[in-house]
């Protein structure tokens, strides 16, 4: 058994498991559900179970960019007990995005292979920026053991792309999946979904399939479902 915190894969996707209301990046749930009548009226309640997950939020840079933060007034945040863990290689943060989460975060992990991004100009200035560097590739099996045991992280909520979760998945880095289930049909083939990555395309790879066990299923108000399942890593 690997010696990481335990980690929960926390989103909300449309019943057909779409992850992003279209395929670029100006097409965005968390924008756009708000604005559609039969899913607006009870989003709010993603938003109110998303407040009871981890103090530790796993995400990567480009889902940060997505939903603005490089554009975030950095005069006026408030400091939160949240730590932030943010996989970005690109970089998808600028400095603003940056010292967005530097000043928002009690902690803000940067994981990263770019030498060049913006954080590191932000290191002198903000003493809760911890780097986990990697040269090459993000070994994420020892990312996840570092937080835990450099940082003591225990528990972990993973709201990442449907890449990255496809990711985690296959490595056995995720323990459960909670997932709210707006009520809409999205479609598109290249529209993220909940886990994307590579097809499988063999019988040796039905090994990667990741089997689930129903932990609870909960019927909200304005037809969304909340489903809390167990992964079983084997």
């Amino acid at each position: 058994m690997l010696n990481i915190p335990k980690t929960t894969l926390f989103l909300i996707q449309s019943l057909d498991g779409k992850i992003s209301t279209g395929d670029v990046d100006s097409l965005d749930v968390d924008k756009d559900f708000s604005r559609i009548t039969g899913v607006k009226e009870g989003l709010y309640q993603y938003y109110k179970l998303e407040k009871k997950t981890d103090i530790v939020s796993l995400n990567s840079g480009r889902v940060m960019e997505k939903v603005g933060a490089n554009l975030k007034n950095t005069s006026d945040v408030k400091k939160t007990i949240v730590r932030f863990v943010v996989i970005d290689n690109k970089p998808h943060l600028d400095k603003e995005g940056s010292e967005y989460f530097s000043k928002k975060a009690k902690i803000f992990f940067l994981v990263t292979t770019n030498k060049n991004h913006p954080a590191f100009l932000l290191l002198d200035k903000y003493p809760n920026i911890k780097i986990l560097f990697y040269k090459n590739k993000i070994d994420f099996i020892d990312m996840f053991k570092r937080l835990k045991k450099e940082f003591g992280i225990k528990r972990i909520t993973i709201q990442t792309g449907g890449t990255l979760n496809a990711e985690f998945l296959r490595l056995g880095l995720i323990d459960r999946v909670s997932i709210v289930i707006a009520p809409a049909l999205i479609g598109g083939s290249n529209t993220q979904s909940l886990i994307g990555g590579k097809s499988l395309h063999t019988q040796e790879d039905l090994k990667k399939i990741r089997p689930l066990k129903l932990i609870s299923n909960k019927t909200l108000k304005n037809s969304y479902i909340s489903l809390t399942y167990k992964v079983i890593n084997n």
